[in-house]
Order: C-alpha cells, then sequence, then structure tokens
C-alpha cells in the first residue's frame, strides 16, 4: 500500500498523456509523464526523452511514495 504522499510526487503517481513527435520519422504519438521512451506507432523505432526532474532523486521517503516498482524504473532512465 501506497504512502500518503507530498505535492511534488502527484505527477508521479498520476501520470498524463504527452503528445511526442518522432525523430525519426515525423509521426506524432503519445507518452506518458512517466515514462522515459515509447515506441513510435509510425516506424517502429524507440523514441527516448530526458526525464524531468524530480523528488525521487533526494527524497528519503521517495521508494514508499510512489511504489518500489516505478521508483525503481524510474530510477534507472534518469541515470541512463
Amino acid at each position: 500500500m501506497l504512502k500518503e504522499s507530498c505535492p511534488g510526487s502527484k505527477e508521479i503517481r498520476s501520470p498524463y498523456p504527452e503528445d511526442i513527435l518522432c525523430p525519426f520519422c515525423g509521426h506524432k504519438g503519445e507518452i506518458w509523464s512517466d515514462e522515459p521512451q515509447t515506441t513510435c506507432r509510425g516506424c517502429g523505432k524507440t523514441i527516448s526523452r530526458d526525464m524531468k526532474p524530480s523528488c525521487l532523486k533526494w527524497c528519503p521517503a521517495a521508494k514508499e511514495c510512489v511504489g518500489t516498482e516505478k521508483y525503481e524504473r524510474l530510477i534507472k532512465a534518469m541515470k541512463d
């Protein structure tokens, strides 16, 4: 069960879709705010992006706040 969270983690806990343009074919696609990459539906290539800075890097309660699986996935994406 996830703990009550701070306002800074709302975007992480409740992701939303964003538009993204494929740099390979120009296809307009969708990526969720908590995803570091997606697959283009136009050409099938992987589209990567930089993740926004977040409290995950410095908050000692981050893993409990957003959940272990999401925390580990996002921390790995920030290191790449």
